[in-house]
């Protein structure tokens, strides 16, 4: 049993947490920023294809649910692959931010019932 990963199971999206390794984490200025890289697997979906690792998509950063107080900030880097045979650039399409948002999924649904539940 890997205590680190079963922590971040509770408090973190579970597909960031299977999909994704945590390479790093800050605090500054009373945020809590942790930094994932997609894991090296090639998505199983493409297994018919011959795919190379491809360096990553740039950086994206959003706001999770804070923890003790501390606003969170999700950094995320998103692998892409190459596929060998026709040179073309492959990637998975992760959900990960509600859209017109940078918040997680989560986190966004949780503001808009908070939200609801105020204006009532």
């Amino acid at each position: 049993m890997d205590l680190s990963l079963d922590l971040l199971k509770l408090i973190l999206p579970e597909l960031l947490v299977s999909h994704f390794d945590l390479t790093n984490h800050q605090t500054k200025q009373g945020s809590l920023h942790l930094y994932f890289e997609e894991k090296k697997d090639s998505p199983k979906e493409e297994a018919n294809r011959v795919l190379i690792a491809h360096g990553f998509h740039k950086e994206i950063s959003i706001q999770d649910f804070p923890l003790r107080g501390r606003t969170v900030f999700l950094h995320i880097k998103r692998r892409r692959w190459l596929d060998k045979a026709n040179k073309q650039i492959v990637q998975r399409d992760w959900n990960l931010i509600t859209q017109g948002t940078r918040m997680t999924v989560e986190f966004a649904a949780f503001l808009k019932v908070l939200n609801n539940y105020q204006g009532e």
